[in-house]
Formats: structure tokens, C-alpha cells, sequence
């Protein structure tokens, strides 16, 4: 009855030692068959040669070679670290001496086979040690998978509990704003006193109330995201749309928060921009490009465009704030990390990330130029479906929009 073996992924390799030209060929025809790899040595230094590149499962060697004999060849396989750990099967006619069974096992010899060879015995052999190998290799394939689990679990934990210690700060702030503006409401109830609760101080109450709750609103926003990247269920909703019209909405939403920031901004926007994106997240990503010029361009200008160019739809943003020192420059598209500013670091640091994710998500890009003491700009770049000439063709009527200034 012929014996099943599993064929490997990758091939095993065995190593044939033997003086005789002849005997290395009726082992290799033997041996052969699907899912080993067989090389054969004439002498113990073309051996050890090809133990230096090669993992061999199992070594057969012949006994009696010129030169090295095989006990010789495995103590010199037994004194090196790359080899002496290879099993070794010595060949030998020589039944009867076992001062040579003895020297064998000295030497590290795990098995004898001894001539005139039997071909099942062979085979059993060879074929348990090349087991014994595929079972020692997938014990270390799997440690080093969980090993690698291990780091990653431990990692997420880190950046769980990073993000949940940033998270309730950033949380309690505006809570506590809150709290506080309601105890003293409350106090002045019970005071009486008219002259607190006027239409002029109620608007400027609702006005911060509305600001406080707007931040929590954005807050847990950004947690969800950041949920639903960790878990790789950020979808997306494609629709086709003219991006330069998005960003000129956002732009008007905007204004006086503009105005309020004593921004000046320029706005150059092409047009016929279309293509195929989840709208929603795209304002997401410029909303906060916009928002961070606002908060880190001291006030001045703000510079927006909108292009396209070889099949592809660009955002641009320039704020001439502090800028950016360039070694941090790659940090602040990853977790957690916010530019400090006069008035110290705020919100979670996961705005630039999240918007790195999104764009990515549609194979798109974001990347930050900046000098210290001259601004930076954020450009975002985005696949287009859709191109100019054919929205021309299909008479799509869009109102020109070029050289906007808002004050």
C-alpha cells in the first residue's frame, strides 16, 4: 500500500554526501518525488559549501569518503552554529563495528542506515526527519506569528489608553465649561436677579453653550472615526460632484468664522472639476485644512485653490501662520500628534490623520510644504473620473468661479 505524504507549501531540502557518483544518483532517484529538493555533495567541503546557503531537514552521509570521512564532516557540522542542528542519517557497510556506531553518535549522528540499502527503510527515514522539520518550522512560523499578535495587542492597548486619556481631557473641558455655566445660572435663579437673565446676556449663554457642545460634537465625531479606521469599516459613499463648488459652499459656511479669525482669504477655483467621491468626507478633510489655517495663521491671509491636472482634482490651502519645523512634518498625519500654537495644543490630534485616511481611501493624497516663520500649505490631490471636455460635451452648466475674495 503506498504511504500518503502531504506535499509542503515550499519544497524541503535534503542533502546527499558521497564520494561515488553512482550512489548519489540511486539515493537521488530513491528519494525523489514532489515537495523535496534534493542536492548532492562528492565530498565533505562541497558539503559544508552548500550548508552555509541552504537549511537542509536531514543529511544522508556516507561513512567511508577520502579525504573527510563522514564523523569527520559531522563534527565539523556539530562545531558550527548554522549546521549543527541538522539530523544526520551516516550510510555505512560496516554492520558488525560498533566503534563506528559509537563515534557516530559522539558525533551527533541521530541514525544509521547500513548498506546494502533498503529502499522502504530509506525512504521511512528520510521521510520521518523531513515531518519532524515541517513540524519544527510551523512551532517557529507560528511563535513568531504570535509573537508579532503579542507586539500589535499590546501596541493597540498603548494607543487605547493614550487615546482614552487625551479623549476624557479634551472631554472635560467643555463639560466643565458647561457645569460651571449652569451652577451660575442656577445661582443667580435663586438670587433673582433680572439683570442676568437680559435677551443680550441669554443670546451670549446659548451663543456658548452651543460653541461647547459643537466641540463635544466634534470630538466624539473624531472617536468614531478613528473607531471605524481601527477596524477598517470607513466606507465610503461615492457620488459624482463638482469639487470646486463643494469647497466655495464651505468657503460661504465659513465666513464669519473668517471674519472673526481677522483672516483675509484669496480663492482661485477652476472650473468643470467633477469626479466620483464620498462628498461628505471630502468637506471633512477641507473643512478641517480650513479650520487648522484659521487656528495656526495668526491671523493672517488665508490662500485656497482649486485645480486639476492630468486626471487629477488638486485642493491647495496656505495659511502664512508660525509654520511647521520640518523635522515634525511627518508627525502630524499620525495619532495623537497637534501642532502646539501661543496658546498651547488642543483637540485630540487625529484631524490630519483622519483626513490622511480618507484620502487614501480614495487613493488620493495629502502632503504638508512648510518653512518656520512662513506658513505652510496642505495639498490634497484626488483621481478624477470625469474629465473637463466631456462635462463640456454634456453641457453642464456651472457658474465660473475665479479670484473670490472674502474679508
Amino acid at each position: 500500500m503506498r504511504e500518503l505524504i502531504a506535499i509542503p507549501e515550499h519544497p524541503v531540502k535534503i542533502l546527499l554526501v558521497d564520494d561515488l557518483k553512482d550512489n548519489l544518483l540511486a539515493l537521488d532517484g530513491l528519494l525523489q518525488r514532489d515537495g523535496l529538493e534534493i542536492f548532492k555533495a562528492r565530498s565533505g567541503t562541497e558539503a559544508l559549501d552548500l550548508m552555509l546557503v541552504h537549511e537542509f531537514a536531514v543529511a544522508l552521509i556516507d561513512v567511508q569518503m577520502p579525504e573527510m570521512s563522514g564523523f569527520e564532516l559531522a563534527e565539523y557540522m556539530r562545531g558550527a552554529n548554522q549546521t549543527k542542528n541538522i539530523p544526520i542519517i551516516f550510510v555505512t557497510a560496516t554492520a558488525k563495528r560498533q566503534s563506528f556506531s559509537f563515534k557516530g553518535y559522539e558525533s551527533g549522528a541521530v541514525d544509521f542506515l547500513l548498506k546494502p540499502l533498503d529502499g522502504h527503510a530509506v525512504k521511512s527515514k528520510v521521510n520521518i526527519f523531513v515531518q519532524l522539520y515541517l513540524s519544527k518550522k510551523e512551532q517557529k512560523d507560528l511563535l513568531i506569528q504570535l509573537t508579532l499578535t503579542q507586539a500589535k495587542l499590546e501596541q493597540a492597548v498603548a494607543v487605547r489608553d493614550e487615546f482614552m486619556s487625551i479623549a476624557s481631557h479634551e472631554l472635560k473641558t467643555p463639560l466643565t465649561s458647561l457645569a460651571l455655566q449652569a451652577q451660575l445660572r442656577r445661582r443667580n435663579l435663586k438670587k433673582g436677579d433680572p439683570a442676568c437673565f437680559t435677551p443680550d446676556r441669554l443670546a451670549k449663554m446659548f451663543d456658548t453653550d452651543e460653541k461647547q457642545v459643537a466641540r463635544i460634537t466634534h470630538l466624539i465625531d473624531d472617536m468614531l472615526d478613528i473607531s471605524r479606521i481601527s477596524s477598517g469599516k470607513l466606507s465610503l459613499n461615492l457620488e459624482q460632484f463638482d469639487l470646486g463648488n463643494a469647497v466655495m459652499e464651505l468657503m460661504e459656511q465659513s465666513s464669519e468664522q473668517f471674519r472673526l479669525a481677522g483672516c483675509q482669504v484669496d480663492t482661485e477655483i477652476e472650473e468643470f472639476i467633477f469626479g466620483e467621491w464620498d462628498r461628505v468626507r471630502i468637506e471633512q478633510v477641507v473643512t478641517n485644512l480650513l479650520t487648522n489655517a484659521m487656528r495656526y495663521g495668526s491671523g493672517k491671509s488665508i490662500s485656497v485653490e482649486v485645480k486639476s491636472f492630468q486626471n487629477r482634482a488638486c485642493i491647495s490651502v496656505k495659511d502664512h501662520g508660525r509654520g511647521i519645523d520640518p523635522e515634525h512634518q511627518d508627525r502630524i498625519f499620525q495619532r495623537f500628534e497637534r501642532v502646539i500654537t501661543q496658546n498651547g495644543a488642543s483637540g485630540l490630534g487625529l484631524g490630519l490623520y483622519i483626513a490622511r485616511q480618507i484620502l487614501e481611501a480614495h487613493h488620493g493624497t495629502i502632503q504638508v510644504q512648510s518653512e518656520l516663520g512662513r506658513g505652510s500649505t496642505f495639498v490634497v490631490e484626488l483621481p478624477q473620473k470625469y474629465s473637463k471636455s466631456l462635462l463640456e460635451k454634456e453641457a453642464v452648466s456651472i457658474q465660473g468661479r475665479s479670484s473670490i475674495h472674502l474679508q
